[in-house]
């Protein structure tokens, strides 16, 4: 049996979360003394960083639009038979998203999704993950043959562990897709939102898009990403895959600020595994505060200037 990993390759590169997934696959291939094998969406993906994080078997194929869900699914099924997976491993982004329940109904295995953190047990196979929006967890018992793993972004650190070779195969399979793809528009961002390690958020009280230099400034100086509530995505003041809730993006940075956001249950639901959540609101009975591990009650319009001048002294002074 061995364990699988889809490593998706986009724009030139691999993302945090592809890394992040093919270390969490070699760590549980290293404690069953399984196989890994990864699976690439391009022949022509950089090979050296794919032995920097210990993959050296990887199955390569091409043809298949990214938004093309159930060819991918298809294809990565066929290749779970054929290289006797027990464990498959793929980070749970937007290709996640689509394909985990496809492949685990085509090749009848059990599934846990927003998988968040090293399985408890692996015979038999026990995983935590997030439930309810990310309002509670639960451990998932998968008693099935086989198991897909969603793996949440921010889970585990990516981890080197160099190898010498890296032996390459071509997917041999049929490739049968169910759509055309006319037109792709990619986001171009400095530091992608779900793989940010520091996001900067703000709300409806800022007041209007003009101020958003506030949240940009603090941003800049953190090296973090910039996120917005619902009500600025809607109301055009910012782009929509910059909102954060349950109905946009959820992500799990270290470091979560959030500035003019009252912490509405749905925009909580996107948020609430970051491991440190800081929140500027000038109303003290904003429900976001019961979430906060650090509250400032105060005008944003006062404490934004001060904290981003007070970051630039302290990184001056270093």
């Amino acid at each position: 049996m061995s364990v699988i990993v889809f490593c998706e390759y986009n724009e030139g590169g691999f993302k945090k979360n592809a890394l992040e997934a093919l270390t969490y696959g070699r760590k549980i291939a290293g404690v069953q003394n399984s196989r890994l094998v990864i699976v690439v969406n391009d022949p022509n993906f950089d090979q050296e960083v794919i032995k920097r994080y210990g993959g050296n078997y990887v199955i390569t194929y091409e043809g298949v639009p990214t938004g093309d869900s159930s060819a991918t699914a298809s294809l990565l099924s066929d290749i779970v038979i054929q290289e006797e997976g027990r464990i498959i491993v793929l980070a749970y982004n937007s290709t996640g998203k689509s394909v985990t329940g496809q492949v685990a109904a085509k090749i009848q295995g059990g599934v846990a999704t927003s998988v968040s953190g090293m399985p408890h047990s692996l015979d038999p196979l026990i995983v935590p993950t997030t439930v309810f929006a990310g309002k509670a967890t639960a451990d998932i018992k998968i008693t099935a043959e086989r198991a897909v793993l969603g793996l949440q972004n921010n889970v585990l650190a990516p981890e080197e562990s160099p190898v010498d070779q890296c032996e390459l195969k071509a997917y041999a399979g049929e490739v049968s897709l169910s759509l055309q793809v006319l037109k792709q528009e990619t986001v171009s961002e400095d530091i992608p939102l779900p793989e940010a390690e520091r996001v900067v958020s703000g709300g409806r009280g800022l007041k209007g898009p003009e101020n958003w230099h506030l949240i940009e400034d603090l941003a800049r100086e953190l090296s973090a990403a910039t996120a917005c509530s619902r009500p600025v995505a809607d109301s055009d003041w910012r782009p929509h895959h910059e909102h954060v809730g349950q109905t946009g993006i959820t992500i799990r940075p270290d470091l979560y600020i959030a500035a003019g956001i009252s912490g509405a249950i749905q925009h909580l639901g996107g948020v609430n595994n970051s491991k440190t959540i800081v929140v500027i609101n000038k109303d003290p009975e904003a429900p976001f505060f019961k979430a906060a591990d650090y509250g400032v009650v105060g005008d944003l319009f006062e404490v934004l200037p001060r904290l981003t001048e007070a970051i630039k002294k302290w990184k001056a002074g270093r």
